[in-house]
């Protein structure tokens, strides 16, 4: 077992509309939701593209706690505050700081965390291999090992993990292509923006033209296209740890 910190975006959402709000606007069932509990949910434009793929935690009855890649957090905030209209919600940022507990988490206990107060949200695939203790980000963070940033980079690769300004880009990436589909949306809730897309890709057993692999890293970096029998079928869009991952055409990406 690792544990390694990053630094995350955050956002509060509070008020008394806050959990039906959040399940109108994201594509997961938020409001079903208990204290404590956690899911992987997109926030999509109206054209049915992504935003940013976040977590919401559950903090209270109507407070919630959402974390995101650094960088995906503007583009969050913009897109929840767009239809933010006659409800009793408030919206703030907050940086966050996150322990990654990566490997053998039955290791770790309980409640227990690296540091006092920090809520513990399960990561990733939330298959047992993967769990966060969030926290807001205090002014001394120099004592924070994000040196091993690179190690968590590898981890992310190897467990196939979309990572904003990587495998998503805001306003380009169509959700199924990131592979992660089957946590991040429900097929059964409401209706909620970019929904259209998502659930006629669905209906007809469509996936996008190009979908995220993992791929022989042998030459390539970031940014690179991806070429097999001299054509380019793909492009990669991270690189660590000896392997990489790739959009790759969806004929060539079994």
């Amino acid at each position: 077992m690792i544990s390694i910190f990053e630094r995350r975006d955050g956002l509060v959402v509070s008020g008394a509309d806050a959990g039906k709000y959040l399940h109108s606007q994201l594509s997961n069932e938020i409001a079903s939701l208990g204290r404590g509990e956690s899911t992987y949910a997109f926030a999509l434009d109206p054209n049915g593209k992504v935003v940013a793929l976040c977590r919401v935690l559950r903090v209270d009855e109507h407070e919630f706690l959402i974390d995101v890649d650094r960088g995906a957090g503007e583009a969050l905030l913009a897109r929840l505050l767009r239809f933010r209209i006659r409800v009793d919600v408030t919206i703030e940022t907050r940086e966050l700081g996150v322990w990654c507990v990566r490997g053998d988490v039955s290791e770790v206990s309980g409640a227990g965390s690296p540091t006092s107060g920090a809520i513990r949200a399960s990561a990733w695939w939330s298959d047992g291999t993967a769990i966060d203790f969030i926290e807001p980000l205090d002014n001394d963070v120099s004592s924070r090992p994000e040196d091993a940033a690179g190690e968590l980079e590898k981890l992310r690769v190897r467990a196939r993990w979309p990572r904003h300004g990587a495998e998503i880009v805001t306003g380009e990436t169509l959700p199924a292509a990131t592979g992660v589909v089957p946590i991040a949306v429900s097929f059964t809730k409401g209706c909620y923006p970019g929904q259209e897309l998502v659930e006629r890709m669905d209906s007809r057993g469509a996936t996008a033209p190009f979908v995220l692999r993992d791929i022989d890293v042998s030459g390539y970096a970031p940014g690179d296209p991806y070429i097999v029998d001299g054509v380019e079928v793909g492009r990669v869009t991270s690189v660590a740890g000896g392997r990489a991952l790739a959009y790759v055409r969806r004929d060539l990406a079994q």
